[in-house]
């Protein structure tokens, strides 16, 4: 038997990070430390300490480091709510791409990493990047991973240079994904501050809601000791599929509060404003498109719900993730378009949320792998 039904306490939960987010945080969405970049530290800071006082802060967190232990289905019914605001997971802690890494961490640390990286992270004292794209090399196809790590001595050395790399700028904990020459592509983990990682610019970018944007990194001379490695060497493919799966859908779910917030700017503008003699929403043309949003945002939340499910039941769900994001992405970018048009000029502006939501959804197209290499996946998994 199929169940849509919330459980009590979720369902009671998403009441108050909704709330949370509408009263204290959608006021945020002005404050000039809102940059092209995304929020600054200090913003961000500012509003991390408001989901703590909430007792919002990392919910989704394994239960022995103070998180909720949320299954993926009830991961979907919080992080949508904390979505109503594009700040809202920043502030909660559950944004990328700390969400990701904190999931990651948490299964593959040793407890001396887990007590200098993850500890942190979670208590939203400190920041993460994870360093795999590159300009010439990995990115949609890691098998074409540049970034070189060499065993020189008990050291490995990194060279190679990354970019669109989120958060970098002011992350202190890097997980890096390099070649181990003869063993092959591996995960290591270090902190900012540490010689040989060189942040050479910010990039300019269409989308604004993650703290340090998208940044060119070099890595020159790294030099890292032999406990920098994450879990084991050789693996690193195997780790980012685990981490990837899960973080494809905490995408999804996000964005779709956001544009069931731009859906609901919209519906209010149909109803108020007049045009032809009536309120535009009356207007076939306008309720169409409205209608065709609601139909959209329901068909995501339903998928996002299956395909958690499908990860709550122990299965790995990667050809899942990839039918959601395919579609998910897809469909919300639609959402959000409708919605700018039937706002008029003013949803092209700054004067609602919408514009921005548009923007960001449009980038959402491409995070954890453009829709096309999602059908690709997805093809040769019917086609095997």
């Amino acid at each position: 038997m199929i169940d849509f039904e919330i459980p009590k306490e979720t369902a009671e939960l998403a009441e108050r990070v909704r709330a949370f987010v509408t009263e204290k945080i959608v006021p945020y969405e002005k404050d000039p430390r809102l940059t092209v970049h995304g929020p600054t530290e200090d913003l961000r800071d500012e509003l991390v300490e408001l989901a703590r006082k909430e007792g919002l802060l990392t919910p989704q967190a394994p239960v022995e480091y103070g998180g909720h232990g949320f299954t993926h289905l009830e991961q979907a019914v919080i992080f949508e709510a904390a979505g109503w605001s594009t700040l809202g997971p920043v502030a909660m802690n559950c944004n990328a791409p700390d969400e990701g890494n904190i999931f990651l961490l948490s299964k593959i640390c040793t407890p001396e990493q887990i007590e200098q990286h993850l500890v942190p992270m979670i208590e939203g004292h400190t920041r993460s990047a994870f360093a795999m794209s590159e300009p010439d090399g990995a990115g949609s196809d890691p098998a074409l991973l540049s970034t070189t790590a060499v065993l020189d001595g008990v050291d490995y050395v990194i060279n190679g240079r990354k970019w669109l790399i989120t958060g970098a700028e002011g992350a202190q904990t890097w997980i890096i994904m390099a070649d181990l020459v003869d063993v092959g592509p591996t995960l290591f983990l270090c902190t900012g501050d540490t010689p040989g990682i060189v942040i050479e610019r910010v990039m300019d970018t269409m989308d604004r809601n993650y703290v340090g944007g998208h940044s060119v990194v070099l890595f020159e001379d790294l030099r890292l000791p032999a406990s920098a490695v994450l879990g084991e060497p050789g693996q690193a493919m195997r780790y980012a599929q685990l981490r990837l799966a899960p973080a494809r859908l905490t995408h999804c779910m996000r964005w779709l509060g956001a544009a069931s917030r731009a859906q609901s700017i919209a519906v209010d503008y149909a109803k108020r404003r007049t045009a032809f003699g009536k309120p535009i929403g009356e207007h076939q043309g306008v309720g169409f498109m409205l209608a065709d949003n609601e139909i959209a945002l329901q068909q995501a939340r339903l998928m996002i719900w299956w395909a958690c499910w499908t990860l709550d039941r122990g299965e790995r769900g990667r050809h899942e993730s990839s039918m959601v994001k395919s579609s998910v992405s897809e469909e919300l970018y639609k959402v959000a378009d409708r919605c700018v048009q039937v706002l008029g000029g003013i949803g092209i502006s700054d004067e609602t949320p919408v514009g921005m939501i548009f923007r960001d959804l449009r980038a959402f197209r491409l995070y954890d792998g453009p829709t096309e290499v999602h059908k690709f996946a997805i093809a040769r998994r019917i086609l095997s």
